[in-house]
């Protein structure tokens, strides 16, 4: 056993009273017990509401003269966000909380009864019980800039995959009636939006040169010089077309609207983007993250939206376990079993960081070094997706070192300790 579990078993003592609550959309049910587990009172309600909150906390004043007891801790699940709201009231009436892994709760809950059942009253107890065994996390509240990152990247996120939907309805409606436009276009660019928006069905384009087609595409906004070869494939394609010609009028009505939706949402998704790189810019990890060549202003965005700022965490290893980097073994006896990253963490940082790790291992000379250095090595050479596992975790310990040591990135620097790897080989 750690010492930081340690340490968390030390938090409560005999003059502790431990509650452990069960979050729900519209009424939480909390249950008080001691240092030996032992429960006060059957599980009762707490209703999310002013009124509720106000009342759990007169019960808690209560419960802690009744049983003479000198400090509180409350515990709960984070169920989905429902436990905000409460999170706030007690941090405004100086209660602490800490978090328990909902994972623990489920595996857990028959210990006592040796039961499936799961229901309200008895999880709140299960959660308790975990609290005193040490088995929590002390969570973070953002506030400030952190936490307009935070909501402002979840929005980003929402708007992103809307705008993604309203694009594969696009794809649906060209499979419908105008199937050969993706021959023409590969991907949705400025002169592809221009032809659905003026030119949607092949009836639109026959009949036309191409040259008419270019000067009815120039009226389009922000499309100033298209391109005659796309124009003469479109003339070619619309001739030969099996696209649906029945309904055609309501066709038009729903690829204008879709286009509409399409203009509106990338409008709002450049407009927030830009909102969230100068709320990043305000903070003090911001210069030292851009200065490694391959990080962008959106990428920085997301990485302290989903950590917060860096100079918060003691160690990098506890960045690499958020991630759901940390490697995972099973073996019994005789039998080694293959280790694997556990992904047990945040699934969007560990998928940014490879979203970032790519283009760092094909432009940035001393990542693209190291990757073929852990690939080609004579001992035990790593296969490529396990090379860029293990420099998404170098990533974010030379990440956290730059901000706890406010300084900027030094690629001779890291190339020179790539020549001592190699030379320690």
């Amino acid at each position: 056993m750690n010492s930081n579990t340690n340490h968390k078993i030390n938090q409560v003592t005999e003059n502790t009273l431990v509650i452990g609550i069960d979050i729900a959309k519209h009424k939480h049910f909390a249950c008080a017990i001691d240092d030996r587990g032992r429960a006060f009172q059957k599980s009762f309600p707490i209703a999310q509401s002013r009124i509720g909150f106000e009342g759990f906390y007169e019960r808690l004043l209560t419960l802690k003269a009744t049983h003479e007891k000198q400090e509180i801790l409350v515990g709960f699940e984070p169920t989905g966000h429902y436990w905000m709201n409460l999170a706030a009231f007690l941090t405004s009436y100086g209660i602490p909380f800490v978090m328990v892994n909902p994972m623990h709760v489920n595996r857990s809950k028959e210990l006592d009864d040796n039961l499936q059942t799961k229901n309200d009253q008895k999880d709140a107890l299960v959660i308790a019980r975990l609290m005193r065994d040490g088995r929590f996390s002390y969570p973070r509240i953002l506030d400030g800039v952190e936490a307009e990152l935070r909501n402002g990247a979840t929005l980003r996120a929402k708007i992103q995959e809307d705008l993604n939907a309203i694009q594969n309805r696009i794809i649906r409606w060209l499979d419908r009636f105008f199937p050969e436009f993706t021959q023409v276009f590969k991907s949705f660019g400025k002169m592809a939006y221009a032809v659905l928006e003026m030119t949607p069905l092949p009836s639109d384009i026959k009949g036309k040169t191409p040259e008419e087609l270019l000067f009815l595409y120039r009226q389009v906004d922000g499309m100033k010089s298209p391109q005659l070869p796309k124009a003469k494939q479109l003339v070619e394609v619309a001739q030969d077309s099996i696209g649906l010609t029945e309904g055609l009028v309501m066709a038009k009505l729903e690829i204008a609207t879709l286009l509409s939706q399409v203009k509106l949402m990338q409008a709002q998704l450049d407009e927030l983007t830009a909102q969230l790189i100068e709320l990043a810019k305000q903070m003090a990890d911001y210069e030292y993250l851009a200065s490694v060549p391959g990080i962008g202003d959106v990428t920085i965005v997301d990485l302290l939206s989903e950590v917060g700022s860096l100079t918060q965490y003691a160690h990098p290893r506890q960045l690499i376990k958020l991630a759901g980097l940390t490697l995972r073994e099973n073996s019994s006896g005789q039998q080694k079993g293959q280790k694997r990253i556990s992904k047990r963490g945040r699934r969007k940082l560990r998928a940014l960081l490879f979203r970032v790790m790519m283009p760092l291992i094909l432009h940035n000379p001393a990542f693209k070094q190291l990757h073929e250095y852990y690939t080609t090595r004579s001992i035990n050479p790593l296969r490529k997706k396990q090379s860029i596992v293990v420099l998404c975790g170098k990533l974010l310990k030379i990440l956290h070192a730059l901000c706890k040591k406010k300084t900027m990135f030094n690629e001779h620097q890291m190339m020179n300790d790539f020549a001592s790897l190699q030379t320690a080989a």
